[in-house]
């Protein structure tokens, strides 16, 4: 690891500020004088949204414009927000339905945006909105992941997004039928909120003819991108800045309406806008993760090896098209189908419903964490079926460390992996020989312990390439512009160790900028545990380019040719010279000469392949079952991310993704009643993990390079959630499984668990 970096445990330059207050996140950035925008959503999930008189509303004091969809279109944007769609089986289209930036002539789902007020005050711009009285005439609430009575979109019929699939559908079925077991299970993947700390904001202001559009996004070129396309603008006359962003988890990865009419709404007044999203508010109107239910089956042989997997899922999109929603649960999910099993055949058959509820798009895992909840919920049910245990099914079934590199059923090259390694380092490290005396104590207490292992797989997202550029300061320090962006992840610390690991350069000298789009032309922002394997593998080319260009300008000083001067990631040398500059010092000799070329580097690279990011999660819980209750009370992680650039950052994004898999697991939910009100908008009915709820959560790695980038590193920052969500749910199947539990869906609240134990001792 000496080569790419030391793996050093730094702490993070960037906490001083965030825990002092001095970060600067959008709401703290906005211009002084900056008018107030304020949205009128919809109080109905769906109905008819007759036409809008807004006279009162504009002749409130201190409003400066009121808008509806058919006054938006008078100003010039009538386009919806941009989403990716997928092939049918039949090889047709999935369904793309407009999603409007306003209702247009219907409401579909409670949140949704029907007019804008832009005010001097935000309390003046609330005041004008309850001037506004839209008519809406209620239709029947979709609620189903399946078909409707009444089609939510023209041309859309039954409401079905899409009907994909991928495997050998033949195969597999021969495979069930010559089975010596197969084991079946259904299984819920509950609908979450995203909540991050700072919910979603924005503000935008012309700069002479050219529009500024500060948002707390994952990065500044997607909405560049969408704000060129929708207001129909040149792009060149659009900057986007992305300033600190208080969590991200993928909902602020895609577009959503109110950033693009924040920045209409300044185009319109020549003023600055402003608008902050409201917690309640973001409640109903971010996009969601999960929501999904599968039918899943197993087939194994004699031996309990797998020969077949069967899947089909049923996911809820929402009322339109998130950017990304139709491939979270197609191809992202099909990914990672099989997990880290070498399965004979398989087949995936996934269909996507249109619904009355917020859009929903990628949650932290985006996929991955579904589709390993799934098959790891299926292997610890086919382990107590077949009277095996679960470590040995797993053990017997992974991919065997001569098959990498290997090709799963859907088309990935797995490069590197050792599976049963890192499940002995975890079983070891976890004490599972010390369970059955924990169990007991717990009996003692009155309490059910459950054990639950998923051993994960995950591959790391987004787009493969990266740039980076490197600037000698005029002041001395040196400046890395990079291409992705922190929303809380450590970005700036590990960027500027991972240069001065490469160049010697001082890390307190190194500067990081990121998030403007006038500053670095092309990024891919932050999504899919991609950003250090990226920014790392762009940062290592451009510090060859940058050593290649000092090389032949040092080596005339030296008297040497090129050839013979050398770097050693502190200074140039060469035999026979006395002259052993710093890249820092050669900068300085280069501007006093006039040598300006030698003081910008700029690269791109693009790796060769994905890293898969693969551990052991271990959840031990305890359950009253006079209660209910159920506590989180040990959790043990051995995790393979290749080398690590910096093990306490890496460790970080565990905790953090483990705390959000284990909340879903034990406390989140997203609840509607059947005319589409979301009964769960606001923190007193929507539960979040908190410090008490979790264990300290013990954290190894048991390293395997990936071959897939020079650094042999692999994305980690989704892990935790990937490998928690089905850790901790198996856990509480296996203390159910004491009482007689068999179908023990998410999330473990009190009441749900209490209700499975009376429903087995009922009979029902």
């Amino acid at each position: 690891m000496e080569k790419f970096g030391r793996s050093q445990s730094v702490r993070r330059v960037e906490d001083l500020r965030f825990l002092t207050g001095e970060g600067r996140y959008v709401d703290d950035i906005a211009p002084e004088g900056a008018l107030h925008l304020h949205f009128l959503r919809s109080d109905v999930a769906h109905g008819v949204l007759a036409p809008i008189d807004l006279a009162e509303a504009r002749a409130v004091p201190g409003v400066h414009l009121v808008l509806d969809a058919a006054a938006l279109t008078e100003a010039g944007v009538s386009r919806g927000l941009p989403a990716v769609t997928v092939k049918n089986r039949d090889g047709s289209d999935g369904a793309a339905p407009k999603r409007p930036l306003l209702a247009e002539g219907r409401v579909r789902y409670v949140g949704e945006p029907i007019a804008m007020i832009v005010a001097e005050s935000i309390e003046a711009a609330r005041d004008a909105a309850e001037m506004i009285w839209p008519e809406i005439e209620d239709l029947p609430a979709m609620m189903a992941r399946g078909p409707g009575e009444i089609d939510l979109h023209e041309g859309v019929p039954d409401n079905r997004a899409y009907d994909w699939g991928i495997g050998d559908q033949d195969a597999t079925e021969a495979a069930f039928a010559e089975a010596a077991h197969v084991v079946e299970m259904e299984v819920e993947d509950n609908r979450i909120i995203v909540a991050s700390m700072e919910p979603r904001g924005a503000y935008a202001e012309m700069e002479g003819e050219r529009l500024h559009l500060a948002v707390n996004a994952q990065g500044v070129w997607v909405p560049k991108r969408v704000l060129a396309e929708i207001l129909e603008m040149d792009a060149d006359m659009i900057r986007v800045t992305n300033p600190d962003t208080g969590g991200g988890f993928g909902m602020k990865g895609q577009p959503h309406p109110e950033q693009v009419l924040v920045a209409q709404a300044a185009r319109m007044l020549n003023r600055p806008v402003r608008w902050m999203s409201t917690r309640s508010e973001a409640m109903v109107s971010d996009a969601g993760g999960r929501d999904l239910r599968h039918r899943a089956a197993l087939a194994f042989d004699g031996d309990l090896r797998i020969t077949g997997y069967r899947v089909e899922s049923d996911c809820n999109l929402g009322a339109y098209n998130s950017q990304f929603g139709q491939i979270i649960q197609s191809t992202l999910f099909s990914r990672v189908l099989t997990g880290v099993y070498d399965i004979g055949a398989a087949w995936l058959n996934t269909r996507a419903w249109y619904s009355n509820t917020t859009p929903v798009d990628a949650y932290r895992g985006a996929g991955r964490p579904e589709a390993i909840y799934l098959i790891e919920r299926l292997m610890d049910r086919a382990a107590r079926e077949l009277g095996v245990d679960p470590l040995e099914l797993r053990r017997r079934n992974f991919i065997a460390v001569e098959k990498f590199p290997y090709s799963s059923l859907t088309g990935e090259t797995i490069d590197v992996g050792d599976f049963a390694r890192v499940l002995a380092r975890g079983e070891d490290f976890a004490d599972l020989a010390g369970f059955e005396a924990r169990r007991a104590a717990s009996e003692k207490r009155g309490k059910l312990r459950g054990l639950g292992l998923c051993y994960y797989i995950e591959s790391i997202l987004g787009d493969p390439s990266e740039g980076a550029k490197v600037v000698f300061d005029e002041d001395g320090t040196v400046t890395i512009y990079v291409g992705t962006q922190s929303n809380g992840q450590g970005h700036e610390t590990v960027y500027a160790v991972f240069l001065s690991d490469q160049t010697g350069i001082p890390m307190e000298r190194i500067r990081v900028v990121q998030g403007d789009s006038d500053l670095i032309a092309q990024g891919g922002g932050t999504g899919g545990s991609r950003s250090v394997t990226t920014q790392s593998h762009a940062t290592l080319a451009t510090v060859e380019a940058m050593i290649a260009a000092f090389k032949p300008y040092l080596a005339e000083k030296m008297g040497v040719d090129e050839d013979e001067v050398s770097f050693d990631d502190e200074r140039f040398r060469a035999p026979g010279s006395n002259l052993t500059p710093t890249l820092i010092e050669a900068a300085e000799m280069a501007r006093a000469e006039g040598r300006r070329d030698l003081l910008t580097h700029e690269k791109r690279a693009k790796l060769p392949g994905r890293s898969f990011p693969n551990g052991a999660h271990f959840a031990e819980v305890e359950v009253d079952p006079e209660t209910g209750k159920t506590d989180l009370v040990r959790y043990r992680v051995v995790d393979d991310f290749g080398n690590l650039i910096n093990p306490m950052l890496a460790e970080g994004q565990v905790h953090g993704g483990v705390a959000q898999g284990a909340g879903q697991a034990l406390m989140e939910r997203v609840v509607h009643d059947e005319s589409g009100q979301i009964l769960t908008a606001s923190f007193m009915d929507y539960a979040l993990p908190r410090a008490d709820d979790l264990p300290m959560i013990g954290f190894e790695t048991e390293p395997v390079p990936s071959t897939a980038n020079p650094m042999g590193m692999k994305g980690c920052g989704e892990a935790g959630t990937v490998g928690a969500m089905a850790a901790v749910s198996n856990a509480v199947g296996d203390a159910l499984w004491q009482k007689g539990v068999r179908q023990a869906d998410m999330p473990f609240t009190p009441e749900r668990v209490w209700k499975m134990m009376q429903d087995v001792e009922a009979g029902v």
